[in-house]
Order: C-alpha cells, then structure tokens, then sequence
C-alpha cells in the first residue's frame, strides 16, 4: 500500500476517470457503473490495504463487481501496479486483463464478474485469516443490485455466526441495476436497517467524498461483527451528461465522443473546484 495524503486522491481518482472514458472507445465498457465506484476503490488502494502480494499479514480486496474493471486498472495503472499501455488491450482476448478482473493481472485476487460470488470469497479469506492468528482485513467491493443475489446474505448470515469483524463489506450505492434504478425492481431501502438486523455493524456515506470514506473505515472496530459500508454514489459520476441515466449504463464511443467526454469531465472538474472556492470564501 502507498500512504497517498488525501489531499492527492482527487487527482489520482480525476486520472483513473480519464482511464476509464477512453476504455469506452470502440468496443465499449460499463462506463456508468465504473464511474461511481472510483473514489472508493482509490481510497481502498491507497489507504487502507497493507502489504504486497507475498506478505502474510497484507490486506485483501475483492471487487465482486468485476464489469467495473476499467476502474480497477485504472486504479491500478495510477497505483504503478500495471503498465498503462496494456489498457489497450482490454477489448483483446490476447490478453488477460480482458473484460473482468483476472488473476494473472497483478493485484487481483479472484476472477469476477458472476456477481453475489465474492463476498463468500471473501468471507472464506477472513476466515482463515483468522484461524492463523492474522489481523489482515478484507474487503469486498459489491453493487446495489448485486444484493439481490441470496448467496450475498447467506455469506453475511455466515460470516457474523463466525464474528469476522476483519471483513469490510463496500456497497456502491449507485441506484441502479443493469438499466433500471434498483428501487423500479426490487427495492432496497431500508439497506441500512436490513444490514443491521443481520447482525452488522454499518456506516452510511457519501461515497465520492475521500473524508467520509477516511472516517467511516476509522470508525472500523472489533466488535465481533461484519462491517458494512454503504456508499452513497453517481453512476456516471463527473460527466453531467451521463449521470444517473438507465440507457447509459455499457456505452461504445467513437474516439471524438470519447474526446468531447474527456472535455467535459474537465470542465466539471474545474466548476466543482470554483464552486467550493466560492464557497469557502
């Protein structure tokens, strides 16, 4: 892990969205949904898991949601964990960081991409971590809609029986599912409620906000229960014109679309950045 000051994490989250636009080129990716989880996965990689790879006592992360892997090795490309160059290759069967997180990339776990698979994974390193006397924490990336899976709940059910207050359960809280908001299909609210009443011990944030995220995995305790962080999110997030639609959830570009995207995250960049100027003044 490198200890990146919060005050870098915009920049580095700004590059991994810049990664991500250009991913949308051709062939296409699940530009929406890896959008929403980049300050979360940032944040995850540059404070809070310990160790490299060989390292007993290092940290896990699981992104459960594997169709978010142009943000994964966005992540990683801004992290010096892979060769920026390779990002072309994403739409190629020729190599391995095609379409979902593969293991022989550096960095990832477990393969994803059937989702409600990896929190048992998860939960089955926490686990062990624990039987060998280890302190390592895992954390488990998954999406909203993702919890419609029953697989999602049993492992939690499980994983609470066991106490396994060393796995951290992330939700992007996007609101939607594929191409419709969750609450349209089946509904999620009260998620908060439903965390706890299976035995969790839950925070709820902004998840775009590197100061939540910093005092929500803070607030992290051995309490002898899962904890769960519910990240409130923007599918889309810093491209005005794409947030929040249910038609813009995998999107092919043209490479001058992609430009005129790269244009506009800037630009919304640089008005965010004005307006909490303002603000503070």
């Amino acid at each position: 892990m490198m200890d990146i000051e919060l005050e870098n994490l915009r920049e580095m989250a700004l590059k991994v969205r810049e990664h991500i636009i250009r991913l949308s080129q051709g062939g296409g990716c699940f530009i929406g949904a890896s959008l929403s989880c980049v300050e979360i996965l940032v944040y995850c990689y540059a404070r809070v898991i310990r160790g490299a790879k060989d390292d007993p006592q290092r940290d896990y992360l699981f992104l459960s949601k594997g169709h978010d892997v142009p943000a994964l090795y966005g992540t990683f490309v801004e992290m010096g964990l892979l060769d920026a160059g390779r990002l072309s290759n994403h739409l190629s069967p020729a190599d391995s960081i095609y379409w979902h997180p593969n293991r022989n990339i550096p960095g990832v776990e477990f393969h994803s991409g059937s989702l409600g698979h990896l929190p048992a994974v998860a939960a089955g390193v926490a686990l062990d971590c624990r039987l060998r006397g280890g302190d390592n924490r895992v954390v488990v990336i998954t999406g909203d809609g993702e919890l419609n899976e029953g697989s999602v709940w049993e492992t939690i059910l499980v994983a609470n029986a066991h106490g396994l207050d060393n796995l951290v359960l992330v939700v992007d809280r996007n609101q939607f599912q594929a191409n419709i908001r969750t609450e349209d299909l089946i509904p999620l609210e009260p998620l908060q409620d439903k965390f706890e009443a299976f035995g969790c011990a839950v925070e709820r944030i902004d998840g775009h906000d590197f100061g939540q995220l910093e005092l929500a995995f803070a607030n992290i305790q051995a309490r002898g229960k899962v904890n769960v962080i519910i990240a409130d999110t923007v599918r889309g997030k810093g491209l005005p014109s794409i947030e929040a639609r249910a038609d813009r959830w995998f999107c092919s570009f043209t490479a001058a679309e992609v430009e005129q995207l790269l244009q506009e995250l800037h630009g919304n960049i640089k008005a965010s950045i004005e307006s909490e100027t303002l603000v503070v003044r």
